[in-house]
């Protein structure tokens, strides 16, 4: 009887279960699964959701034609987002392997995932200091006074003019004792429309305290150290047990900034000069749809937004149980995502067309994007609330959870592709080891843009580590999946798994108008470079040939490891080792025995194996031992699986799918 309860305790405890509890086992018992498909979707929807639908959505409605840029925007979702969306979950889904491991489909290709690896890398490094930032004026606005209210602080110079209502001057006169000439002074600058706000101020000299250059890095800003590091160990303690423990807490984090979103949306529309804030924000412009460069931007926004070719895709969907229905989930999480964006919107431009009314300035004047809008526009609008404090909390509790969520991703996108590469019997036990390791180094990288200079750092990464790479990625990935590995094979891998064939619609996406659009988006992003700028400062020519070596670093992973890989191939010509390096793997297909049927079942890969080369199965055989004994604990741990729950129910139906599938 103990025995018994020592394995029921264990059991649980693999599969993160409260002791006590039924225990619902995971179809795959080796890398473990979704409690459910809520936690997927909503894990999903906080990475697609995140910092961009807040703070460059908006500006770039607002720059591209206002409620003209949704035509655009919608078309370029239907026709490359879902469908981009749709390959990435489907790819992970049926390999149940991370960004490495399914490049079992083409080997030659897999440089694709380790360039998908150094994207995440920077994009993990620069997010968490953005969050940690979030942090710091979450914690600043615990006060009765928002310290970036008025003008007579210690960092603040002699152009600092705040700008505030009759009820603020008196709470700040009451609070702050403010000496009447000073508030006389800030009456007298309310209609001046070019000036230094005390948030930008704040935001600058105070809480960056910047410096007069990218080269002068200065000190450590201390305090966003701290944050830093709490950022960190956040995001750590959420992931210390893989998809077990962050399916939990995105409950929280994917849905809390909705209701914060809804709560300033109700105060933002009751807010005097709102109304014109979100005219300027809908207004259509139909003459900018004509214009090449608003439906470059409709595409690249809705590239970036939905996080293709991260990684994180694919690896969250590694996760789900085989025959889960991803098909609909793409498009469920694609539209939510979208949707957010223009809700952001009408919270943004709400507030913005209020703090416009108060400046006596146009919506124009007060619209920013990025950090910006995040912590000097936004922030300054706050002020001009009543209980200014409380929105403040609120908001950069918002910025907060939508930064952890998609922070979440990436760093389990790392995590999961080191523990599958290694995939020892140890790596896999002790994740919480490698999780730990990647969030200490993903810290110490982060160092540097803590201090004065961090960031030029900061938007250097944002620009460059992170956009035309992408785009390259993401386009060898459609060529892999669709020409070298077969469109027809990849089909019929997906009905195998779904039950049905992908919908012609999507096929017709996969083939040919998706990577039209991925290499238009490339040409646009060439066409519209600009160097990069912040404010009045122009960044130096070195800093922008390293913000291209940190774009193209993840780019010339695919061609280094493409010849690696073709000069360890078995052949006497380029041309029969790169035919070799190209085919699947004997591996590659779904992880579980049960479900390799079909061209999949292991009677027709010995078959394949017999009737290759010589040399081919020589290279097969390399190491027999490893692969005999990953089969063998895959056995062992399979031996008693209960195959159950929404999130993938399947039965011998399933099992046995039509052959011509």
């Amino acid at each position: 009887m103990s025995d018994s309860n020592t394995t029921a305790a264990t059991t649980a405890d693999q599969n993160g279960a409260v002791p006590g509890e039924p225990v619902k086992k995971d179809e795959n018992s080796r890398r473990g699964n979704w409690g459910n498909q809520i936690e997927f979707v909503l894990t999903s929807v906080g990475y697609a959701v995140g910092l961009g639908n807040v703070w460059r959505f908006p500006y770039l409605c607002y720059r591209n034609g206002g409620g003209a840029f949704m035509l655009p925007y919608f078309i370029m979702l239907v026709f490359c987002g879902i469908p981009l969306f749709f390959l990435e979950l489907s790819f992970g889904q049926f390999a149940s392997q991370g960004c490495l491991g399914v490049w079992k489909i083409s080997p030659v290709f897999k440089g694709v995932g380790y360039g998908m690896m150094v994207v995440s890398t920077y994009i993990g490094i620069y997010y968490n200091v953005v969050i940690c930032i979030s942090f710091y004026y979450f914690f600043q606005s615990m006060t009765y006074l928002l310290p970036w209210t008025y003008c007579n602080n210690p960092w603040n110079t002699p152009d600092c003019s705040g700008v505030f209502s009759s009820n603020i001057t008196r709470n700040i006169t009451r609070l702050a004792n403010v000496s009447t000439s000073l508030v006389e002074g800030v009456t007298e600058v309310v209609n001046r429309t070019k000036r230094t706000s005390p948030s930008e101020e704040y935001w600058k000299h105070y809480v960056l305290n910047i410096s007069d250059g990218i080269g002068n890095f200065g000190e450590v800003r201390l305090p966003i150290l701290g944050c830093l590091a709490l950022s960190w160990f956040v995001v750590f303690l959420c992931l210390i047990r893989g998809v077990k423990s962050s399916g939990k807490v995105v409950y929280f984090t994917a849905t809390f900034p909705y209701v914060v979103l809804t709560i300033l949306f109700i105060r933002g529309i009751t807010l005097e000069g709102a109304v014109n804030g979100i005219k300027y924000y809908l207004t259509p412009q139909w003459h900018k749809v004509l214009d090449a460069k608003v439906w470059g931007d409709a595409a690249s926004q809705i590239f970036y937004s939905l996080g293709c070719a991260w990684g994180g895709l694919i690896t969250m969907a590694s996760y789900n149980k085989f025959h889960n229905n991803c098909f609909r989930d793409s498009i469920i999480i694609s539209i939510t995502n979208c949707a957010t964006s223009v809700y952001a919107g009408f919270v943004i431009f709400s507030i913005l067309g209020f703090m416009a009314h108060n400046l006596n300035v146009p919506v124009s004047e007060v619209a920013d994007h990025g950090p910006g809008l995040a912590f000097v526009a936004y922030p300054e609008a706050l002020t001009l609330l009543p209980i200014s404090p409380l929105w403040s909390l609120l908001f950069f509790f918002m910025l907060i959870l939508l930064g952890l969520g998609t922070q979440f991703c990436l760093l389990e996108t790392l995590v999961t592709a080191v523990v599958d590469e290694i995939g020892t019997d140890w790596i896999i036990k002790n994740k919480t080891v490698v999780t730990l390791s990647v969030a200490v180094i993903g810290f110490l990288l982060g160092v540097p843009l803590t201090t004065r200079a961090g960031i030029y750092w900061l938007l250097l990464m944002d620009n460059y580590a992170a956009s035309f790479s992408l785009v390259m990625i993401s386009c060898i990935m459609c060529v892999c999946v669709m020409y070298v590995y077969g469109h027809k094979q990849y089909f019929k891998d997906v009905e195998m798994m779904l039950g049905f064939p992908p919908p012609l619609f999507f096929k017709v996406c996969w083939r040919f108008i998706s990577p039209v659009i991925i290499s238009c988006i490339m040409v646009f992003t060439v066409i519209q470079y600009k160097p990069i700028t912040y404010n009045d400062y122009v960044f130096p020519t070195w800093s922008l040939y390293i913000g291209f070596c940190m774009a193209m670093s993840s780019v010339l992973c695919i061609p280094i490891y493409a010849l690696y890989k073709i000069s360890r191939s078995p052949g006497a010509t380029f041309r029969e080792r790169l035919k070799f390096s190209c085919r699947p793997h004997p591996k590659w297909g779904p992880a579980l025995r049960e479900h390799r049927t079909g061209r999949y079942a292991p009677l027709a890969s010995e078959e394949t194996v017999e009737a290759r080369p010589l040399k081919d199965k020589e290279e097969l055989n390399e190491e027999p031992k490893e692969e005999a004994k990953e089969e063998e604990t895959e056995r062992k741990d399979d031996i008693s699986l209960t195959i159950q729950g929404s999130n993938g129910s399947t039965n011998t139906t399933h099992n046995s799918p039509n052959p011509s599938a």
